[in-house]
């Protein structure tokens, strides 16, 4: 590339040109691929803190792995338990008994799912612990029929720490009256907010024991719940715990479980990606109007720098320089403001929820109620080289066809 080559296209870009509609359309040019990358920088952010939240949430209360049995009972969980310790990414092994009940509280009833569980196992493998907003797990004696509900149940049926709960289980017992459904007063001893709504709106736990004679399963169990050194691992974990137990045994994981929340926040991601992309490839056709609007407006200048020996190359050169600056202009742009905005979601989103009076996540439809977001450099740099290419790309055919202007009919009339 010659100097003069460079020189010129940027004077080209600084210099007020004769018509006005050309800079313009080159400042809209510009703004537009800026907020089309901010756009897409920050629905990403938050796509990304969208599944980390989940993930973690839901993890906060389920097992990396489950071993079960084929009709949901494990008789010799111990046994299970010390085999799929003996696996290097189990860090962790805990015995549950997972059944549906009825809660009551005079003429408030709630379903829900109730997990029984031992709590100084329970809490090496999962992290309800430090959700607790209410009493604690360590309230969880056996005998005592205490149970922990999550905030929407316990807000539903009215209760607080010290009030009675009546637990109905589904399987009933013969009377001579008939089947009956068996009832059991429970304390209040806890109440967990995970800020999840599936769980706080579906999940009581009590003590094992107390859910092994509510539901008549002697010394059974549901199953045995694993917690890994590397979530990851897990499915890789569960082939070898699979082929080790045998098939008297099944064995989850958390991807198996779940993984429809994650599959659509993929799917969501790249379809956002995909349709925000469009903005900005709308905004590089304004490029592409913009250097055809300044081609014709130079028309006298481009005849003159071919009469004084400037090659069909160099006459590309120069508009290509022209065009490319507004992309590198707006794209510089769209990406300092796509950072600054995907760093501030949690602090804007509130106030555009007060300004406008209503709540962009209802948290009984997605789950959480916060709008969260996590940055990630490969999201920036991707976006931004994607669209500094779209933008050059625009700026070759106008600039090929300024090189393509026959001198003599260009001064004709002038």
């Amino acid at each position: 590339m010659q100097p003069y080559e460079l020189f010129i296209g940027l004077r080209y870009t600084r210099s007020r040109q004769r018509s006005r509609l050309i800079s313009f359309i080159s400042l809209i040019s510009i703004i537009a691929i800026a907020l089309g990358i901010t756009v897409l920088i920050t629905v990403l952010s938050v796509m990304n803190g969208f599944q980390h939240e989940i993930r973690t949430r839901i993890l906060d209360v389920a097992a990396h792995v489950q071993i079960t049995g084929p009709d949901d009972v494990v008789k010799d969980w111990q046994t299970v338990a010390a085999s799929a310790e003996k696996n290097g990414e189990v860090i962790a092994a805990a015995p549950y008994v997972s059944q549906q009940a009825l809660l009551m509280n005079g003429s408030a009833v709630r379903g829900a799912y109730v997990r029984g569980v031992t709590p100084e196992y329970e809490d090496k493998v999962e992290e309800i612990s430090r959700h607790m907003v209410m009493g604690s797990l360590e309230a969880l004696k056996p005998g005592e029929f205490d149970i922990v509900l999550g905030v929407e149940i316990a807000r539903a049926l009215g209760v607080l720490v010290g009030d009675k709960v009546t637990v109905i289980a589904p399987q009933g017992q013969v009377t001579p009256a008939g089947i009956m459904p068996r009832l059991r007063r429970f304390n209040v001893v806890g109440i967990f907010k995970i800020d999840h709504f599936e769980f706080d709106s579906g999940l009581a736990l009590i003590n094992m024991q107390d859910a092994q004679k509510l539901y008549r399963m002697g010394d059974d169990v549901s199953g045995v719940r694993l917690k890994l050194n590397d979530l990851f691992q897990s499915n890789h974990v569960v082939r070898e715990l699979s082929s080790q137990l045998g098939s008297d045994y099944i064995v989850t994981d958390w991807t198996q479980q779940y993984g429809n929340y994650f599959r659509a926040v993929d799917i969501e991601k790249r379809m956002m990606f995909l349709i925000v992309f469009l903005i900005i490839v709308v905004a590089a056709f304004n490029i592409v109007s913009s250097l055809f609007m300044a081609v014709k407006d130079k028309q006298s200048d481009i005849a003159i720098l071919r009469t004084l020996g400037a090659s069909p190359g160099s006459i590309t050169r120069i508009f290509l320089i022209q065009g490319t600056l507004v992309g590198l202009i707006g794209t510089l742009a769209g990406v300092a403001a796509g950072i600054a905005l995907a760093s501030n979601v949690e602090t804007v989103v509130p106030i555009l929820e007060n300004i406008f009076g209503f709540k962009f996540l209802a948290k009984d439809v997605y789950y959480i109620s916060e709008l969260p977001s996590e940055l990630r450099s490969s999201d920036v740099l991707l976006t931004a080289l994607f669209s500094f290419i779209v933008c050059v790309l625009a700026t070759i055919y106008p600039s090929w066809r300024a090189a393509k202007i026959n001198p003599a009919e260009a001064l004709r009339y002038e």
